[in-house]
């Protein structure tokens, strides 16, 4: 990789950093500014909240697939540059809005710009060979692990001094962030290899989902992934309520067990991945991943101690071995030009996990703790189900072939040839 092309792919970690940086710092305030418009009332704020979230989830499932079409139409660089100035704009909005619509409508902007992670996982496709491809999307999962864990201590300290100040700071972040790429990031999908015309059929949720369909492999590891992201929304629904439940945690607890488990997840994501891929390949890395994660949710489910709790936290923590290596697979069966159409698939897919998941785990959740159905694990024990499911189907799709592995054209040797 010639250093033009690795100051790129800095530019991409750098913009995932930021960019969930800024969406961490805009979290804190974000409740406080909704029950402010709503006169105090906390009913009305929460249900406003509750439409903020889904809101934000909808429009990752509608513009994740048209923003990746876009990128392989006319290149990841303008689409990428477009989307930080977007963030820039829409956190703007936030920081000056003078009602609870202006508010919405910031975060609508926020989720449409937010849809370009796709598209930078995408650029890294382009100029990253197949076999590294997992160390890449592991290092990107540890960006966008850290600045989700960065941001909202960010946040919760400037809003002690206003609570518009984190979306002025948010929106600062990504405008300078936007600037950076004018000048650093080259384009990484030549002309040659885009698409020859713009597709609107495929630019949107169900035609991006068709191309996942396109091969048996890539529709088994498309069916792993939403029941993971499907999984994954157990932490955000349940996991404070449990612990409080069941163990009495205070917010220094709570704080300290979800710091560790972002702390984890980032390690694991940045330091495990290379290594144990390059020892035991993509596939096995992948499937110890899913195995970890089932038996971590079983054990959160039976947790008897805060220690044992603790446990299950350190063991689950080691599914990020199954992200970065199951998204790596999927990029070998899809060429230069679908690569943007196929991350924002996976965009759509997980909108699709972040609008049901929530309810999903929360009725369950309710239904459990009943004085008739007393299994507060339950949650755990679905997402563990969910998990387990997606480890079968991840065996067969990627069974072991007497056949060479598929090298796909991605578009990194000519970009290297380029370079020189």
């Amino acid at each position: 990789m010639t250093n033009k092309h690795r100051a790129a792919v800095s530019f991409i970690f750098v913009s995932v950093l930021l960019g969930m940086v800024a969406f961490g710092i805009a979290l804190p305030p974000l409740p406080k500014l909704i029950s402010e418009f709503a006169g105090g009332d906390i009913a009305r704020a929460s249900a406003d909240l509750g439409l903020f979230g889904t809101t934000f989830a909808v429009m990752q499932f509608f513009f994740a697939p048209v923003l990746g079409m876009l990128s392989d139409r006319y290149g990841r660089r303008p689409v990428l540059l477009l989307s930080n100035f977007g963030a820039a704009l829409d956190y703007m909005i936030m920081a000056m809005a003078p009602s609870l619509r202006w508010l919405f409508l910031g975060r609508i902007l926020s989720g449409l710009s937010s849809s370009s992670i796709p598209t930078a996982t995408a650029y890294i496709s382009d100029v990253t060979p197949p076999e590294k491809r997992s160390k890449a999307f592991g290092l990107l999962a540890a960006a966008y692990g850290a600045g989700f864990i960065v941001g909202p201590v960010i946040g919760g300290w400037l809003a002690l001094y206003n609570p518009r100040l984190p979306f002025w700071v948010a929106g600062i972040a990504n405008l300078l962030n936007a600037a950076y790429g004018l000048f650093v990031l080259p384009e990484s999908l030549p002309p040659e290899r885009r698409q020859p015309r713009l597709a609107w059929r495929k630019a949107n949720p169900i035609g991006a989902l068709r191309l996942l369909r396109s091969h048996a492999e890539l529709l088994g590891l498309a069916s792993v992934g939403f029941l993971g992201y499907l999984a994954y929304e157990v932490y955000a629904t349940v996991w404070i309520l449990y612990v409080m439940y069941r163990f009495g945690w205070d917010q220094r607890m709570i704080g300290m067990a979800l710091t560790l488990v972002g702390v984890l997840a980032i390690g694991y994501s940045a330091a495990l991945v290379g290594p144990v891929v390059a020892r035991f390949g993509e596939r096995r890395t992948m499937l110890a991943g899913l195995l970890f994660a089932a038996f971590g949710f079983v054990l959160y489910g039976r947790a008897g101690s805060s220690l044992t709790f603790f446990v299950a936290v350190a063991i689950t923590a080691l599914w990020q071995l199954a992200g970065p290596t199951s998204q790596s697979l999927m990029t070998r069966q899809v060429s230069a030009s679908e690569q943007g159409e196929l991350q924002g698939a996976i965009g759509s897919l997980r909108g699709i996990a972040m609008i049901i998941g929530p309810q999903m785990f929360a009725g369950t959740f309710t239904y459990f703790i009943s004085r008739d159905h007393h299994l507060p694990g339950a949650p755990w024990y679905l997402a563990a189900l969910l998990v387990a499911i997606s480890l079968v189907i991840a065996v067969y799709a990627t069974g072991d072939k007497k056949r060479p592995q598929e090298q796909v054209d991605t578009g990194f040797a000519a970009a290297e040839a380029e370079a020189k």
